[in-house]
């Protein structure tokens, strides 16, 4: 009998893995970007970046909603490094957001308002694992335009 060694959680069962959806190649990429811009190691790399795809993904899957999500500032460290690679991101959001670029609209001040912590509920309740010291920052945190269809 087979064992699976994917993480789980005894309610959801396994969780989704980001990797499914990344190319290998441009995961490796985005890691090396990372570790390039900030003191990561490969492993504090691929949690933010990880993050950083569940964030987006979620926010993809919630579209038309006006939720106002929100990332922490390390989340949104991946989401970055995501982001700005407009091509890629153009390709994830044709797959995952019915064709539809889902654009970046920052605040300049912080909501302070529990969005991050909210996010990371709607994460978990989507099967992503959510690596709660990555937001651990909630209550400064979530800067991007509320109400509207962008994170």
């Amino acid at each position: 009998m087979a064992t699976s060694t994917a993480p789980t959680d005894p309610i959801t069962g396994l969780f989704r893995n980001v990797r499914d959806h990344v190319p290998a190649d441009l995961w490796d990429k985005q890691i090396g970007l990372l570790m390039r811009d900030y003191p990561y190691d490969s492993v504090m790399a691929a949690r933010v970046l990880g993050q950083g795809y569940a964030y987006l993904l979620t926010a993809m899957a919630h579209r038309d909603e006006h939720l106002g999500l929100g990332p922490s500032s390390l989340v949104d460290i991946g989401v970055h490094t995501i982001i700005l690679d407009t091509v890629a991101y153009a390709a994830l959001c044709r797959v995952h957001n019915g064709g539809q670029f889902l654009h970046h609209v920052p605040a300049v001040e912080f909501k302070q308002d529990g969005t991050v912590l909210r996010t990371a509920q709607l994460i978990a309740a989507e099967g992503w694992e959510v690596d709660l010291p990555l937001w651990a920052d909630a209550a400064n945190c979530s800067p991007c335009h509320p109400g509207n269809d962008s994170h």
